[in-house]
């Protein structure tokens, strides 16, 4: 998996060519020239106050990201946190899955 560099990820914030967001999670994408996908997470203290917490979503995004890497091939994405997360921590997955198939979705239809 690759991380985004800081020009990269500026240019996803400036001109994201797709915009989706849910309850708690945002996710910009922008297409590249790249043959391979690359990741960026904006996970604030704010957000989600304790670091072990914090860490159990970066995992379950990064986790997502590497099942759908093979399809989300030439793009930049960053995640970022909206709001607060569902009390119930099985409910994280399904939320990142949902938002990554609507991405993938959107992202044929263009």
């Amino acid at each position: 998996m690759r991380l985004l560099d800081g020009k990269s990820f500026q240019a996803v914030f400036d001109q994201p060519d797709w915009r989706l967001g849910q309850q708690c999670f945002l996710l910009l994408a922008r297409e590249t020239e790249q043959p391979f996908p690359r990741l960026g997470l904006v996970i604030a203290k704010r957000r989600i106050r304790h670091a072990v917490d914090r860490g159990a979503v970066k995992r379950r995004i990064r986790e997502q990201f590497r099942l759908r890497q093979h399809e989300l091939a030439g793009l930049d994405i960053v995640v970022l946190m909206r709001g607060p997360l569902p009390a119930e921590k099985e409910n994280w997955t399904p939320l990142l899955a949902r938002l990554f198939d609507k991405l993938l979705a959107k992202r044929r239809q263009d």
